[in-house]
């Protein structure tokens, strides 16, 4: 799955392949949500983004993150993610593409032994 959000952009540096993969467990670790429908892939992205800013940076990750994104969230819970600059804008789409298809992914997953009968609703 990272490999494919890397092919989409093939001059992504080292830096932001460890920042594909440190979302990458993260979101991995949100499954569950995503197949009940309790989150979104770029929810989820905007929940990882969140964690990183809101805490001093201690590792390469986060001190890129700190220094290429920023995220304005309004009292509705809307938010909009940014980049600070020509990379961070081309990280911020990396993120959200890798979030859009990873959740496509699961989501697919999950569809895949379902029956049509599973969907009708008990009244």
């Amino acid at each position: 799955m990272i490999s494919y959000a890397l092919q989409l952009q093939p001059h992504l540096s080292n830096n932001f392949t460890m920042i594909l993969n440190e979302f990458s467990k993260y979101i991995q670790s949100k499954n569950e949500d995503i197949t009940s429908g309790k989150s979104t892939g770029t929810k989820i992205l905007c929940d990882w983004i969140k964690i990183v800013i809101n805490k001093n940076p201690k590792n390469h990750v986060d001190k890129i993150v700190h220094k290429e994104i920023m995220l304005a969230e309004n009292k509705s819970g809307d938010f909009l993610i940014v980049g600070k600059s020509e990379s961070g804008r081309t990280l911020v789409n990396a993120l959200y593409n890798y979030a859009l298809s990873y959740e496509h992914y699961i989501m697919s997953k999950w569809l895949k032994n379902k029956k049509p009968q599973d969907f009708n609703s008990q009244n």
